[in-house]
């Protein structure tokens, strides 16, 4: 975020963050009036863009003054449309060609702003091109500080990928942020990254157990912590966030202020970024969370696939306020 203060640009010498998209996709927006099951519905119109998690973070890590480099592999026609997507937009990306074709994903939108996502699995790699993308990994991250691991992973690759990259990069001394789910989620935490981030319904699926409260939340967020050994980013939604390390003793807790949702694609990618961005430039935890949250709220207010005004970027983040829960206990 090229601004005053906390947030200017303070890069390492010819060093970009490290973008992983393992799985991703063309991004499709069809627009209805209403969805009528076994009934002929009309699409009024159609937008696509280059999306995938993955995508999403250097697109927005791009916006907020960052250099990163997108490291993806792409396949048949849906691919070279992804690339070119990527061309029009400026943004700079490694690709590993595939013989199997990238994935389209389809978001139907009703006129009242409800949404269907339809996500393919995706291609299967081949041995030998599994072992072009570690290959060009292992070089990246000679060239960073910070590697992002976000998205679902390509089909058939197993849930150890992610897991594998994390303990790659700690070889390098270079910070994994992961945001991932499911039995990818599961084994990347056994690899301890440096930063993971679940929402709730995940911190959930991982603990076992419901989040009812507040207090639930600090309690699962900081056991998970514990059991990674490093920050975990809780998102939820409306309610806020939360910052844990338990092994530091970072105890954050963001409010955000109501605002109206026109796109619910992206938040968790737009949040991921800007934490990275801070993260990167060696920022306070502070800092992370404070504009963490201020991207994650503005991507809701913005059409699937876009960015809003860097200005309203800046005065969505006056609004975010930003608290130590553990001192706040001690005071009552």
């Amino acid at each position: 975020m090229r601004m005053s203060g906390s947030t200017e640009s303070k890069y390492h010498h010819n060093q970009r963050p490290l973008v992983l998209s393992l799985n991703p996709a063309v991004d499709a927006e069809w627009f209805v009036d209403d969805v009528r099951w076994e009934e002929k519905n009309i699409i009024n119109r159609e937008r696509r863009w280059a999306g995938g998690k993955g995508v999403n973070v250097a697109r927005w890590l791009k916006f907020l003054g960052a250099s990163p480099e997108l490291l993806l592999p792409l396949g048949g026609e849906p691919g070279n449309e992804l690339k070119r997507h990527l061309d029009n937009e400026g943004l700079t990306a490694g690709v590993i060609d595939i013989h199997q074709s990238t994935r389209v994903d389809i978001i139907i939108t009703t006129a009242d702003a409800r949404q269907l996502r339809f996500n393919p699995i995706g291609p299967e790699l081949s041995g030998g091109e599994w072992n072009a993308l570690y290959d060009e990994i292992e070089a990246e991250l000679d060239n960073t500080t910070v590697q992002i691991l976000s998205g679902s992973l390509p089909h058939g690759s197993g849930y150890c990928v992610y897991a594998d990259l994390v303990k790659m990069a700690k070889a390098k001394n270079v910070k994994s942020l992961v945001d991932c789910d499911g039995p990818a989620f599961n084994a990347v935490v056994d690899a301890q990254p440096f930063l993971i981030k679940p929402n709730e319904f995940e911190l959930e699926q991982w603990s076992g157990s419901g989040i009812r409260s507040d207090k639930d939340a600090i309690a699962l967020a900081s056991k998970l912590s514990e059991h990674t050994s490093g920050f975990v980013l809780l998102s939820r939604g409306p309610k806020g966030g939360l910052l844990v390390n338990a092994s530091m003793g970072v105890s954050l807790s963001a409010a955000v202020p109501d605002i109206d949702v026109v796109n619910k694609v992206g938040a968790g990618d737009a949040l991921l970024a800007a934490t990275a961005f801070q993260v990167f430039n060696d920022s306070p935890p502070e800092e992370w969370l404070k504009w963490g949250m201020t991207a994650g709220n503005a991507a809701v207010s913005t059409p699937g696939g876009g960015l809003p005004d860097i200005r309203n970027l800046e005065e969505l983040a006056a609004l975010i306020r930003i608290s130590n829960f553990r001192s706040a206990k001690a005071k009552d």
